[in-house]
């Protein structure tokens, strides 16, 4: 038997097609089949990790109890697992974005892995059912510690990060009064 959809939509009606009497056919409605993007993928597996650090958290803390210490506590939790190279302020490759030898420097996380990593446990709360007033993810010293990361670790490779400017669009001029098409 094969499958057969009327259309690209995921919830509508598909045909079975007998391929012994293709006169015969049946109608079914199927449900959608729902394959999720990495980007959703990754925000599913970032909330169980949280869900996981709030279970083995001791005390045991409930989500309604979670606020802005304990996402920095997340975090810094998480940098013992990181595998970007952050130069101490006394070490002597400080401020070298290729250094040539290898140092006792830490590995951390990548500010701009935890900047991505807040917004997704950012959305995910909120689709969860939490207020986004009461969101631990977007407090105030959660987006301060983000900032005090990426200017160290800037300074730590010797790369700035400047916000993007947008760039105007170039005016067209008008075409000069004397020309013909």
């Amino acid at each position: 038997m094969d499958l057969v959809s009327q259309s690209g939509n995921p919830n509508s009606v598909s045909t079975i097609i007998n391929p012994n009497n293709p006169n015969s056919s049946s109608t079914i409605s199927s449900p959608a089949v729902y394959a999720p993007s990495r980007y959703e993928n990754q925000k599913r597996r970032d909330w169980n990790t949280f869900g996981q650090y709030l279970r083995n958290h001791r005390p045991p803390l409930s989500l309604s109890l979670c606020n802005g210490a304990h996402v920095l506590e997340f975090l810094r939790y998480l940098d013992q697992f990181g595998k970007t190279k952050v130069h101490n302020q006394t070490c002597p490759f400080f401020g070298l974005k290729n250094p040539p030898a290898p140092c006792p420097c830490p590995l951390r996380q990548a500010w701009g892995s935890l900047d991505a990593l807040i917004g997704r446990l950012r959305a995910a709360y909120e689709e969860h059912g939490g207020k986004p007033e009461a969101n631990p993810f977007g407090a105030r010293a959660v987006r301060l510690y983000l900032r005090e990361v990426r200017d160290f670790q800037a300074k730590a490779r010797g790369v700035s990060y400047e916000k993007k400017r947008k760039r105007s669009k170039p005016k067209l001029a008008p075409p000069p009064a004397g020309a013909s098409q």
